[in-house]
């Protein structure tokens, strides 16, 4: 039984031959009717002459598929019209000088945006469209430039991610009800994300993270929103918090300290006891790294060899082996000042100090204009050692070593991150073993107990909405007398209202954490070569 198949690119379209040539089929066509002029919209039946286009269609059976389409040309009637002659526009069919028609160039897009250029090279050969990755690419950008959202968002999720981590970052705006990537810029700054917003004046929401210029682009942008602090965020600068405190901790270094009366250590003070906290901590460091030399000392005078005191201390053995053949510790190289650095201005500074300019303000806009990137406070740090140089040091009291807290299963020192990561989680999550360390913690350390039990009446409002205990859990933070829970007590303090809209509001980033994993994705698989023209096309929902 014969069959025969309708094929047709559109209405107004006639089909005048087919035939193979090769490998490919050539189909010629024609238009018919009568034209409408694109400038004063008369309809015209005076034909002028013909215009031919060659289009790449859909394959036939795997192979390619050629269009010759004649146009008729026609004349303006209209005698108040510019324009004499035109071509008969078939936007249904092919776009304007394209050289595919439309339901050809839809099969190019979605294969641009769903794998890529040299994958969708080699998977549209395959099926009989040969096409080159820098065509799948331009076509993917030129949908994506040309394309404009009419719907209203009214929840969105603002975060960074990273083109190359701790140094440049970027800024994706998700929406969260649809869960669709709404736009992308290439750097984290307050102006972009306020210029989006003011583009947008129907966002209700703004879910983000802690970071600052977030929170400013949002109050600029959209002073009516509601902003909300991400609830994992904030558990995770908790946790930091806490890692911080037990960082100081005798008791929670990763190696001995050793107690040193009568040492005088200078330390430029702040009003939140921010240097006291870094003087501490550094200090800590140094008795430890000074307690494991002589450690390594003592063990080989015991006669034991670089690979036992390697295995035993846990230390390089290339480093126990120069401790061996050293009298005293070695002093750590310090390394070249950077731009973020007051000190790689330092002859600079001198210079003006000996000038008689000591205002800190000038100073600091001095060497910003000879390209200094690091914070006022930094310099003023230096300044006020130079403007009290007889300042009175300040006498550390001694250290009293206190028994390090084991784990009871293995016996090993437990370290501070993970002793932080359990202060902060629930005991019914604790594991047995679990259980056990956090039981000898509280009992080694009153410090670990005080920040469990914040934590977890932390954790307890995240968990109830209440926010009407907030107040109370901030001022009884600043009253614990630790550093660390002082701090993050003052960070909430400055953005109370998003820290209790996180409490009481349904929503998260998590969403837009998911879509900045799927971000890093395509990353990978162009090999990290993208840029964010690309990036935003292949994000952005078809």
């Amino acid at each position: 039984m014969e069959r025969r198949s309708v094929w047709s690119l559109g209405q107004g379209i006639r089909i005048l031959e087919a035939k193979q040539l090769g490998s490919q089929w050539m189909i010629s066509a024609a238009a018919v009717g009568s034209g409408v002029c694109p400038d004063c919209g008369g309809r015209s039946t005076r034909r002028h002459g013909w215009h031919e286009r060659l289009l790449q269609d859909l394959p036939a059976q795997g192979a390619p598929v050629a269009v010759k389409l004649r146009l008729q040309r026609w004349q303006c009637r209209n005698e108040a019209c510019e324009r004499q002659t035109f071509t008969a526009l078939l936007p249904e069919v092919a776009a304007p000088r394209a050289r595919r028609t439309e339901r050809a160039t839809e099969i190019v897009y979605l294969l641009g945006h769903g794998v890529g250029g040299r994958p969708g090279e080699r998977l549209i050969k395959r099926i009989g469209m040969p096409t080159s990755d820098d065509t799948i690419l331009r076509c993917l950008k030129r949908r994506i430039k040309g394309r404009s959202s009419e719907e209203t968002t009214r929840v969105v999720g603002v975060d960074d991610w990273a083109w190359r981590k701790g140094s440049t970052y970027g800024t994706i705006i998700v929406d969260l009800e649809r869960r669709e990537v709404l736009d992308l810029f290439p750097e984290r700054a307050a102006g972009m994300t306020a210029d989006w917003l003011k583009r947008h004046p129907g966002v209700e929401i703004i879910s983000r993270d802690r970071c600052g210029s977030f929170a400013q682009g949002a109050h600029e942008g959209a002073p009516q929103a509601r902003q909300i602090a991400d609830r994992f965020h904030i558990l995770q600068n908790l946790r930091e918090a806490v890692q911080a405190q037990l960082g100081r901790a005798a008791g929670f270094s990763a190696r001995p300290l050793l107690p040193a009366d009568g040492e005088e250590v200078a330390s430029v003070r702040d009003k939140h006891g921010g240097a006291e906290h870094r003087r501490i901590t550094r200090v800590a460091n140094e008795r430890s790294r000074q307690a494991v030399f002589e450690r390594v000392r003592a063990l080989h005078k015991e006669g034991r060899n670089a690979m036992d005191i390697a295995r035993q201390t846990g230390f390089d053995r290339r480093t126990v082996t120069k401790w061996i053949r050293a009298e005293a510790l070695p002093q750590r190289s310090a390394s070249a000042p950077k731009t973020t650095s007051p000190r790689h201005f330092e002859d600079y500074l001198l210079r003006r100090w000996s000038e008689g300019c000591v205002r800190g303000r000038r100073l600091f806009q001095e060497i910003k204009a000879r390209g200094y990137t690091g914070s006022f406070s930094n310099l003023e740090r230096l300044l006020a050692k130079w403007r009290n140089p007889k300042r009175k040091t300040t006498r550390t009291a001694p250290i009293v070593p206190r028994p390090h807290p084991l784990d009871p299963a293995t016996g090993r020192s437990i370290s501070p991150i993970v002793a932080a990561a359990l202060c902060i989680k629930p005991r019914g999550l604790l594991t047995v073993n679990q259980v056990a360390k956090v039981g000898a913690m509280k009992n080694d350390w009153p410090e670990f107990a005080t920040m469990r039990r914040l934590a977890m009446r932390f954790r307890g409002m995240l968990k109830s909405k209440s926010a009407s205990k907030l107040g109370t859990w901030l001022r009884d933070a600043q009253k614990s007398g630790l550093y660390a829970m002082q701090r993050f007590a003052r960070t909430a303090q400055r953005d109370i209202e998003a820290v209790r809209n996180a409490i009481t509001e349904p929503w998260s980033n998590g969403q837009t954490e998911g879509q900045i994993n799927r971000l890093k994705a395509l990353k990978r698989t162009m090999y990290g070569r993208a840029g964010p023209e690309l990036l935003r096309a292949r994000l952005l929902p078809v």
